[in-house]
């Protein structure tokens, strides 16, 4: 059974601990395997005088779970005892957002799955680079089922590499797992039968499931159901207090999310903690709410027309509509349309069942994928050498059409590499879907496909604008080969990101796997024009280049270093460093951009990397952070998914003196950033 503290006190417990430590003084520690085996990791070298993190890695076996550093109603956590060299020094324990688990009537704080403690570790200013300086500690904690409890020790080794090295991937994702620091303090106020917590977060962040983890000890009953309410910016939480509470000064805990979303460490302070709200799971979504979400994805899909990568492609469809080779324009415009819908929808659902599963995924996730990014290279390179007229694809020709279904798949095809981008419009959007019902939130994908195809199913269902077309002619074929010219940079740009996402050799593989495709489509485009099939060769050949681009190319990427840098010497981001930053009163200008999102690229383009910009910011000490979610950075996700964000661009504002955060608008103008300082 769990052992259980009572009253508010710790009286059971201390009982528990002494228990403990009789049964570790008598039973050797080799009387019986432990039901959690723990294991001491360090990320990898330090410098002298630096710090690294070490993680205790515990695995409890199936059935079984640990505690978090607050247990809850029942059980304790880890203790620690170190054995360092002369003049190290080990920080504090960092545990990841914990799990609830109620056993009759108690609220027990744990982890039924593996987990990793990070403890900051300083070596010695003196440490000579080239040893090894060893470490240990003993370490004890309580493993439980829902039945039975069991005391156990471990003795941990391990040596810290003094100078230079190579690191331990897994720490990025568990330095991702812990919650991240809010960086304004909250406020909390008693009232005779409940804990009011007020903390700073965004409206349009997700919050389903939520819960509060209290550090602070004996304040709140922990298995007491817990109310939550949103009021613009601000969260508040109320935990009903325990029978017999002890308040003081400050109240730290950690807010879970909910469904494997994370969590934000905060810190509160006596203060006002307003009244009212709507209550999170309490009344059903608000349909104002949804609204806003269908137009602003309507407008950003109907915006994402005038990409580079989009445009040809509704140009040349279009231009078929206008030289006549379609008998039925209405039933091609119906057609294009579900293709693109059906395509946001797909990727949609994609989006939010990775994220009832748990994974931190946002919109343009598969841009984050190095075998996605192959395939889109060689569909870039293949119309690219439709267009240049090395071969026919009946659904993007301008002299023979392929009927509805040439318009379904072109469709599919204008949705799919439409995505990388979040225009005006679709940010909130986007957000939104996070946070709506999953059917309310597929209804925004659809509006965001129907913004997209909008302008191709006018044209099928309006004569009138198809008049106003130019006239067929000679120079259709010309403009179609000119549009060769925009999709060619777009294969081009595709190499590039190739490159940054995975690497030299990564790249190397994927362009050469589009030289076999030039090849491949100039053999049947000679087939083509002497009048031979070539689909029972040609599509298993596709087939084939496809499945080696998706699945073969991945094996040779390597993680990209990330953006940082530049000309304002921006650092890489870290929910730590902001908060540290943000402690200190420092102002800061904090980024998120990806080499895929050609919206960002233009930001940084025009806005962000100019003098103007870095002499405002110089001038007024503005600390620059930049996260680069070109691949998957769980930690990124997290901090976006925080601010109500499904995708890049993001620009926040963080004024001097700790003041509110800004959001900025996706489009940038150089005199909005150099005057944000003033």
């Amino acid at each position: 059974m769990p052992i259980r503290k009572m009253a508010g006190f710790n009286t059971l417990r201390i009982i528990a601990m002494f228990m403990t430590a009789l049964w570790l003084m008598v039973v050797p520690a080799s009387a019986a395997p432990n039901h959690m085996q723990a294991s001491l990791l360090a990320e990898g070298p330090v410098q002298p005088g630096g710090t690294v993190t070490l993680a205790l890695l515990m695995k409890p076996e199936k059935g079984w779970h640990g505690y978090w550093s607050n247990p809850g109603d029942a059980g304790y956590g880890l203790t620690l005892n170190w054995t360092l060299p002369t003049g190290a020094s080990a920080g504090a324990m960092q545990f990841p957002v914990p799990q609830t688990l109620l056993v009759q009537g108690l609220m027990n704080h744990v982890y039924e799955h593996d987990y990793a403690v990070l403890v900051p570790l300083t070596v010695p200013a003196n440490a000579r680079p080239g040893t090894l300086l060893p470490i240990s500690v003993k370490a004890q904690w309580l493993v439980c089922t829902e039945t039975i409890c069991v005391p156990e020790r471990a003795e941990l080794t391990g040596t810290v590499s003094v100078g230079n090295g190579s690191t331990d991937a897994r720490f990025a994702t568990w330095r991702a797992a812990l919650p991240a620091p809010l960086d304004r303090q909250g406020a909390f106020a008693l009232t005779d039968k409940a804990l009011r917590v007020a903390l700073p977060f965004p409206a349009s962040a997700p919050l389903d499931a939520p819960h509060l983890f209290a550090s602070t000890e004996g304040l709140v009953n922990y298995a007491a159901p817990q109310r939550f309410f949103r009021k613009g910016d601000v969260l508040v939480v109320e935990v009903p207090l325990a029978k017999t509470p002890v308040p003081g000064q400050r109240v730290d805990g950690v807010l879970a999310m909910g469904k494997d979303a994370g969590g934000i460490s905060f810190a509160a302070v006596p203060g006002t903690v307003p009244t009212g709200g709507d209550e999170v799971g309490g009344a059903a979504f608000s349909l104002s709410v949804l609204g806003l979400a269908l137009i602003g994805a309507f407008l950003g899909g109907l915006i994402l027309n005038i990409m580079p990568c989009v445009f040809p492609i509704l140009s040349l469809k279009a231009l078929a509509l206008a030289r006549g080779n379609s008998h039925n324009a209405r039933g091609e415009g119906l057609a294009y349309t579900a293709g693109v819908v059906l395509a946001c929808l797909l990727l949609g659902g994609a989006m939010l069942a990775l994220r009832a599963g748990g994974e931190q995924v946002g919109w343009a996730f598969q841009l984050q994928e190095p075998g996605v990014v192959a395939v889109l290279l060689l569909l870039a390179v293949a119309i690219t050498a439709n267009f240049a007229g090395l071969y026919e694809m009946p659904g993007l020709s301008v002299e023979r059409g392929a009927g509805s279904s040439g318009a379904f798949g072109t469709g599919l095809l204008a949705a799919f590499v439409a995505t990388p981008c979040t225009g005006p419009f679709m940010a909130a959007a986007m957000g939104a879907a996070l946070v709506l019902p999953w059917w309310a939130a597929l209804g925004v994908f659809a509006a965001l496909g129907l913004g997209l195809a909008l302008p191709f199913l006018l044209l099928g269902f309006v004569p009138a604008l198809r008049h106003l077309l130019p006239k067929p002619g000679g120079w259709m074929e010309r403009f179609r080969r000119w549009m060769a010219l925009p999709m060619g940079l777009t294969a081009l740009a595709l190499g590039w990101l190739a490159w940054r996402i995975g690497g030299a050799q990564f790249a190397a593989a994927a362009v050469a796997l589009s030289a076999t495709l030039v090849v491949l489509l100039a053999f049947a485009g000679k087939g083509q024009r002497g009048g031979r099939g070539v689909m029972a060769w040609t599509l298993p050949a596709l087939l084939a280049l496809g499945t080696a681009a998706f699945a073969g190319t991945p094996r040779l990427a390597t993680a990209s270093a990330g953006e940082a840098g530049g000309l304002l010497a921006a650092k890489p981001f870290s929910a730590g460093a902001l908060a540290d930053a943000r402690k200190a009163g420092k102002p800061v200008f904090a980024y998120f951009t990806a080499d895929w999102c050609l919206s960002c690229k233009v930001n940084e383009g025009t806005s962000i990397e100019r003098e103007s910009t870095k002499a405002a910011f110089d001038k007024a000490g503005v600390l620059v952070m930049v996260g680069d979610w070109t691949r998957r950075d769980p930690e990124i996700s997290k901090f976006l998914n925080a601010q109500g964000a499904a995708g890049v661009p993001l620009y926040l504002w963080y004024p001097a003196g700790g003041g509110e955060p800004q959001q900025l608008p996706q489009v940038l103008t150089p005199d909005l950033l150099a005057g944000l300082p003033n």
